[in-house]
């Protein structure tokens, strides 16, 4: 370390300014600084370490000088640097190479390079402040535990639009949320007005929801159906927090056994909520055990009675879910072809169902409620 090569003091001269640089403007776009931050030296240390120029161990180096020209500078040990190398090489691909964007990393003549915090990349159609909102860790962990790019960037957005912790997303990942999203059986594509509202519809719900926060034992307490489904409704109504979490973005919970008179009679909807995307009301019918052919029937009556006396004229037409331990996906699809109102089929499961290691890394029920 006492004749530490020029190269080297190079790099950690321009590492030095870029972060202080940094730390300046952190004060008005902490995460949006620090991402760009770290997508520059991200940048500079793949190019230099990847193609042969520095040495092995440079890295090591560079960090352990860091840390002896700022003391008390912390998030660029070698761990941490090696992960601004991988963030830079996720994404580099489509990085945004517009004019405003020229090389962040530039070798001249005189060999002076200089780090610049670039735009970062340029997705199509995802929206960068969404990619902007979601700490470094969290970006990291998803880069350790997905491949796919798509699948990256949905647990990106999820990440952003539900302020999930790094634990939140694991989780999210371990349940592998991406390949339920859009699988729900139903019927949109033939009860939208337009496909484009339908395709939004089947993205907006899963086919399987994880209720870890269902006391199990509860629902067991009773071999009587409807006061099962009481015990679970009750359960998500105490949750619902966290319920609406698990459920997706932009739904509102309006209340549970939602009462609508209609000449003489009462329908009560077990859990209604509205979703601000779709611009419709979403009924949703709990159900204790597997699936009956029954419940598209229940369900298409109170679809009737929401659309004729309580959706608003401006609102889209009613939505249905029904919610059951258990369906065969194939029966279901056959059957609601035939119904005229836009519903669809998702089943649930409970704490005691998940693989013991995730069992184990989830809080007690009572820390869960206090949390919330």
């Amino acid at each position: 370390m006492d004749k530490i090569e020029q190269k080297y003091l190079q790099a950690v001269e321009l590492i030095k300014k870029a972060i202080l640089q940094s730390q300046y403007n952190a004060i008005r776009l902490a995460n949006q600084e620090q991402l760009k931050l770290y997508f520059g030296i991200g940048r500079y240390i793949s190019e230099n370490s990847r193609n042969g120029f520095w040495g092995t161990g440079a890295v090591e180096i560079i960090s352990a000088q860091l840390k002896n020209d700022l003391p008390g500078l912390m998030g660029f040990g070698v761990t941490s640097l090696k992960n601004m190398r991988k963030f830079y090489e996720a994404w580099a691909t489509i990085e945004d190479k517009s004019a405003t964007a020229v090389a962040d990393l530039q070798n001249t003549e005189n060999e002076t390079i200089v780090i610049r915090q670039p735009e970062l990349p340029n997705f199509g159609g995802f929206p960068l402040s969404e990619f902007m909102a979601v700490p470094f860790s969290h970006h990291i962990r998803i880069l350790e535990k997905v491949k796919d790019r798509d699948e990256r960037l949905y647990y990106i957005q999820i990440t952003a639009l539900s302020h999930l912790s790094k634990e939140g997303v694991i989780k999210a990942i371990d349940n592998d949320e991406f390949h339920h999203r859009g699988a729900l059986p139903n019927n949109f594509l033939t009860t939208f007005p337009d496909p484009k509202s339908a395709r939004r519809a089947i993205r907006a719900f899963k086919d399987e929801y994880l209720l870890d926060f269902i006391n199990v034992e509860e629902l067991d307490a009773d071999d009587i159906e409807d006061v099962d489904e009481k015990v679970l409704e009750k359960e998500i109504v105490d949750n619902i927090r966290d319920f609406i979490l698990k459920f997706g973005q932009d739904f509102l919970f309006i209340n549970n056994q939602y009462a609508v008179e209609v000449k003489g009679h009462t329908f009560k909807v077990d859990l209604l909520f509205f979703n601000r995307e779709l611009n419709a009301l979403v009924a949703v019918e709990l159900k204790r055990g597997p699936f009956k052919t029954a419940y598209l029937g229940q369900l298409n009556g109170y679809l009737t009675v929401l659309d004729d006396f309580v959706r608003k004229p401006h609102e889209n037409p009613a939505i249905g879910l029904v919610l059951c331990k258990s369906a065969d996906k194939s029966i279901v699809e056959y059957l609601i072809k035939d119904y005229n109102k836009p519903m669809g089929v998702a089943t649930y499961r409970t704490k005691d169902e998940m693989p013991e290691k995730f069992r184990n890394a989830l809080p007690d029920i009572e820390d869960l409620k206090k949390l919330l």
